[in-house]
């Protein structure tokens, strides 16, 4: 399969002294801005270069649930671009604050389905400054990929990098002998924790023979997706190597630690054996909804959603049979940064 294309050109951050798309004087320290508007949240990181890496000097991150409604609609709902529309004024208004010199907004899996995302994009660039460029699954992947690869183990042979969002999840083998990682395939599924919680999954407080027949379907939904994939996936050599980036597995790895509240330093970079995830995602997956509500790190706002991502994470690791998972609470938008940087990196 052919590598996903480059990023199309940076645009200029808006610049409150003249129009949205206007260059500032920028200061001598240039602060460059990535914005990742997926399917269930809003992020943003504004950093500046710092040796061969960059330092991040404020950062946003909303769940929006863009994407909620879509699959049954086949649009975004007026509700839903609202909430998102708030979110990224925020972000517009720290965009400027902080002089940003240069930055880059994209938009996944919701915009690229939605009948009403070109409208939704046009708005958003009439109400905010922000112009949001839908990028292709492929890019997606590959951009998680740069911006995640540094955390994976060493070992020989090809390593899978996956990446669970709200409307999509992307699978990458990458070799990563190299400086920078070489992808060798990729897949993107359907399936993410909001479009899977709608099509397959139980929202409300089913008894749990009905939770355990749902969790099934999602089970069997997601491994049918995934199966073109798993057919061409080489003979494993070496040490099978596996890395997450995702709101999934950033949740279920802080249960894992048991850790009363989310702690990106305990998380980011963390190696956890697969059987510790698959047994936490199927404790998960067995509570009902005001159990999943009372868990640390999952509350009454991911509470509906993360038994589906229990799922899908519980798909990967069978079909890429690692005995340890790397956690990544980076991805799309520290790729988007370090393309942006790559002038500026030493």
């Amino acid at each position: 399969m052919p590598r996903p294309p480059e990023s199309k050109p940076a645009r200029p951050a808006p610049n409150p002294a003249s129009a949205p798309h206007g260059r500032a004087r920028w200061p001598e320290a240039r602060h460059y801005a990535a914005l990742d508007l997926g399917t269930n949240n809003c992020r943003l990181l504004i950093a500046r270069p710092q040796g061969g890496g960059f330092t991040v000097v404020d950062a946003f991150s909303r769940i929006v649930r863009l994407g909620e409604g879509l699959a049954s609609s086949g649009r975004l709902s007026d509700a839903a671009i609202e909430r998102t529309i708030a979110a990224l004024r925020i972000c517009a208004d720290k965009l400027r604050r902080r002089h940003v010199a240069l930055s880059r907004s994209v938009a996944t899996e919701a915009c690229r389905q939605a009948a009403n995302g070109p409208e939704f994009i046009r708005r958003v660039y009439a109400e905010t400054g922000i112009v949001l460029d839908i990028i292709t699954a492929e890019e997606e992947a590959r951009l998680a990929v740069l911006g995640c690869h540094a955390l994976l183990e060493p070992g020989d042979g090809p390593a899978l990098v996956f990446d669970i969002g709200g409307g999509s999840t992307e699978l990458v083998l990458v070799d990563n002998s190299a400086e920078q990682p070489r992808i060798l395939d990729w897949h993107s599924a359907p399936w993410g924790v909001v479009s899977l919680t709608e099509a397959r999954g139980v929202t409300g407080d089913q008894d749990e023979p009905t939770r355990t027949a749902a969790y099934a379907r999602m089970r069997e939904s997601v491994a049918e997706a995934f199966a073109p994939f798993v057919a061409r996936l080489p003979a494993i050599t070496g040490t099978p190597r596996l890395l997450g980036t995702s709101g999934t597995v950033t949740t279920l790895a802080s249960v894992h630690l048991g850790l009363p509240s989310y702690d990106r330093s305990a998380v980011d970079g963390l190696i956890v054996p697969t059987a510790s995830m698959r047994a936490v995602s199927q404790r998960i997956a067995g509570l009902d909804m005001a159990g999943r509500s009372a868990v640390p790190c999952i509350g009454a706002e991911r509470a509906d959603l993360v038994v589906a991502g229990c799922a899908i994470l519980e798909t990967i690791m069978e079909i890429w049979p690692a005995e340890r998972l790397g956690i990544a609470d980076r991805g799309i938008r520290e790729g988007i940064l370090r393309h942006l940087m790559r002038g500026s990196l030493k």
